[in-house]
């Protein structure tokens, strides 16, 4: 309610939108990260012509409506996101250049915002990062209400909001009176003008306006009003008391508009977009495939091979199949969290994105994970680039709910995480991920791929690409890792079904070694000592859950034979989740506490991953009866 005149000056004065197109391109974005503000999205949705029908708002966070408790992508007609996307990378490869008036790509993403979401950490890496890249195309509304759950703001957070954005180098800009129209309109204005600096609108607004003992409380920001309260604010505001859910007709008239505007908008810029493409053909089927993403023929063509056997780490060949794809696929765009080097993250002979380099493909996001997930997950909204990130396995925890957005909005974003075991070695466990991999595979739509050898890995990377439901989590080795001979076994792109046998014995298999990573090389090993013991097993190599659930079950038995009743899984991680696959007769060879600070080597061996110890595993689950 107190947010009320700023929204309806930014959606019916200010906002590029098309009520009958949502998605049109070059349409402004909007974000309401307070989204337990949703109310006020819906009714403006619905007020501007959205397909929202005033039913759906009636059956407000009820089952199966089109209007949840919280704004959500690609349920709700003209929700966005929940993040903030970066648009100038596309206006930099593909607007005129020198032309301002017939870019293509030419439009801002409004933010509206409140206490919480600037006392959250995010926030400060956000705003941070956005300043410093001079995102001039971002707009915050700050709710200034000085309101949170447990009372006003006096009791956690004091701090001047305008000096804080001023220092992250934002231009800020005041309004005294969240009803006053005319100022907010003003101050969109002004912000529009400032193109060198993302801009941040303090508006002081009061929580529950009009509610005659609700208004200025917090006892309004999570409760209902209440029947009574209800009834009395509108008395107060002077609208009928008695009616639910009405509009009256001069305010709809109003709204309606917004119709016309976005239709005007977006006519325009379909001309402007044709002659744009009638002079620039061959860039036009760049953008084209670009917003659908589809990647170009050939795409993969040049992705190594590592005959040579020669022992690699998983996170060395991944640097080399990314820049091995990079020169065919200029949507692709990424960066890491301060640990270029070690993520092999970076792409070859192409510049940073930077203030005043926005046609650069390589983004320094800084310590900021939690901000480079939120705003990969913008890139993947906005489309028209396929966004990567990188850093340590053990720094997912600090991504992790820009990790779980992507997962819930089925979005292509792709996570590199390096250093992936106790080989992490002398760093200690600290940087040591243990539980990691098991928090990951815990997200509903999350691919996670461990891949065993550099062959694995190019084939994860390619398979990566393909996947355009969801986001996708490569699990690499900092250590060297032996190259399995793909001319003695299957090929590595069996990846792509998740788990499939490396290697079996002549005959019927006793127990099956179940394997992902670093792990893999113990399994083979351990085979050759068990059969030397004249006990048959199999290696499977299972880099992705996800990917093997996704195969039909006669496929899944064949890998993993119902009447194999031992099975071991190895894997430098915690064994949660596990016993899916290794059933109550089987087991683990993994860690079962944190891990310490030596060398890698010696850490494996300490922990027991070896050979020796994965076969004696096998050795016991033989031994007991019914096995």
């Amino acid at each position: 309610m107190g947010l009320a005149p700023a929204g309806y000056v930014l959606w019916t004065r200010v906002l590029r939108h098309h009520p009958r197109n949502p998605s049109w391109p070059d349409r402004d974005r909007f974000v309401l990260s307070g989204g337990h503000a949703s109310a006020l999205l819906y009714s403006l949705l619905h007020l501007c012509g959205y397909d929202l029908p005033l039913d759906e708002l009636r059956r407000f966070r009820q089952w199966g409506s089109r209007t949840p408790g919280h704004p959500e992508f690609g349920h709700t007609p003209g929700v966005e996101t929940t993040t903030g996307p970066l648009g100038q990378h596309l206006a930099a490869r593909f607007n005129p250049a020198g032309r301002r008036g017939r870019n293509i790509v030419d439009h801002f993403t409004y933010v509206f915002c409140g206490d919480g979401d600037l006392m959250e950490g995010v926030s400060a890496e956000a705003a941070s990062l956005a300043g410093h890249l001079g995102l001039g195309r971002l707009i915050c509304l700050y709710d200034d209400n000085h309101v949170t759950i447990d009372g006003g703001t006096e009791l956690s957070f004091t701090e001047d909001v305008g000096r804080r954005f001023s220092a992250y180098g934002w231009h800020v800009l005041r309004v005294r009176d969240g009803n006053d129209l005319s100022a907010i309109e003003q101050a969109y204005a002004t912000a529009r003008a400032e193109t060198g600096r993302p801009s941040l609108i303090l508006c002081r607004t009061q929580i529950a306006y009009g509610s005659p003992n609700k208004q200025g409380s917090h006892e309004a920001h999570g409760a209902p009003l209440g029947p009574d309260e209800v009834r009395l604010t509108k008395l107060r505001l002077g609208m009928p008391a008695d009616e639910s859910f009405s509009v009256p007709e001069p305010v709809r008239r109003r709204f309606e508009r917004c119709v016309a505007r976005g239709e005007r908008a977006e006519a325009a810029w379909r001309r402007k977009w044709d002659a744009w493409a009638s002079q620039h053909p061959e860039l036009a089927e760049s953008w084209r495939r670009a917003m659908d993403g589809t990647l170009p023929a050939g795409w993969d063509a040049d992705l190594p091979t590592f005959v040579d056997g020669k022992p690699i780490a998983t996170r060395a060949a991944f640097g080399q199949a990314l820049n091995a794809v990079a020169a065919r696929v200029p949507t692709l765009m990424g960066g890491s969290a301060d640990l270029s080097p070690s993520n092999n993250t970076a792409i070859k002979d192409v510049r940073d994105f930077q203030k005043g380099a926005y046609d650069g493909r390589y983004l320094r996001f800084g310590v900021r994970e939690h901000a480079m997930g939120a705003v990969l997950s913008g890139m993947a909204l906005h489309k028209g680039i396929r966004p990567y990130g990188g850093t340590f396995l053990v720094f997912a925890d600090y991504m992790r709910p820009s990790i779980r957005l992507a997962a819930l909005m089925k979005l292509p974003v792709i996570y590199i995480f390096t250093h992936d075991s106790i080989a992490v070695g002398e760093d200690g466990p600290t940087h040591q991920p243990v539980e990691h991999l098991a928090a990951l595979r815990a997200i509903p739509g999350l691919t996670v791929i461990r891949p065993a050898d550099a062959t694995e890995t190019a084939a994860a990377w390619r398979k990566a690409l393909q996947t355009t439901d969801g986001p996708v989590a490569l699990i690499l080795s900092r250590q060297n890792l032996p190259v399995l001979d793909r001319r003695k076994l299957p090929p590595a792109d069996e990846l792509d079904h998740g788990g499939y046998v490396l290697s079996a014995p002549a005959g019927a298999s006793q127990a099956i070694l179940i394997a992902t990573g670093s792990e893999v090389q113990l399994a083979v090993a351990a085979q050759g000592i068990l059969a030397e013991k004249g006990v048959a097993a199999s290696v499977v190599s299972m880099p992705s859950w996800e990917l093997f659930e996704k195969m039909p079950q006669s496929y899944r038995d064949a890998v993993l034979p119902p009447n194999v009743a031992v099975r071991i899984a190895v894997e430098a991680g915690i064994g949660m989740g596990w016993e899916r696959y290794t059933g109550a007769s089987g087991g683990m060879v993994g860690m079962v506490s944190f891990g310490a600070s030596a060398p890698g080597g010696t850490l494996m061996e300490k922990f027991g991953f070896t050979a020796e110890r994965v076969a004696e595993a096998v050795l016991e689950a033989l031994s007991k009866p019914g096995s």
